[in-house]
């Protein structure tokens, strides 16, 4: 395993700092599961608090935003492009999220944030009617970056 980012060589935590680094396009995709009992599943858009999934999609898309303020040595990052999406599974909801940026770091911290939040959202909404729901399987599922020619000199 390579050196932790985040931290010095006295062991001391630190934000790293990318101002040296080119901008690139970054894209990541993270994914999380909600395990619940199917008749939780097909009542999601039905339960007391309101459609469960559309809540979910925002609070995803409203984490991501907010990655920065949430895990402490984040870098905020203009985002160009989030997408949350969750799918019914007979046991459950699937959820993946997309965040996509051009910045000097990447993207993934802000998927797995909204994937987590929509997932904890979706836990929220269905507690009152299923007290046996797991939150699982977060994570991060492709991150890519695309250097853009130039970019140093276009963001000095």
């Amino acid at each position: 395993m390579s050196e932790l980012s985040h931290v010095d060589e006295t062991g001391a935590v630190r934000m790293v700092d990318v101002g040296g680094k080119p901008l690139s396009r970054r894209r990541a995709a993270a994914a999380a599961f909600v395990r619940m009992a199917p008749a939780t599943a097909r009542r999601l858009r039905e339960l007391p608090k309101g459609d469960a999934l559309t809540a979910a999609q925002l609070a995803g898309i409203m984490a991501a935003k907010r990655t920065a303020e949430l895990i402490p040595l984040c870098h905020p990052l203009p985002l160009s492009h989030v997408d949350v999406s969750l799918e019914l599974a007979g046991d459950g909801v699937e959820i993946t999220a997309v965040a996509e940026t051009t910045a000097q770091t990447g993207v993934e911290m802000e998927a797995l944030v909204a994937a987590s939040v929509a997932a904890l959202t979706v836990y929220d909404m269905a507690k009152a009617v299923d007290t046996a729901m797991v939150v699982e399987g977060v994570r991060l599922l492709e991150k890519t970056k695309e250097t853009l020619v130039g970019s140093t000199e276009a963001h000095r």
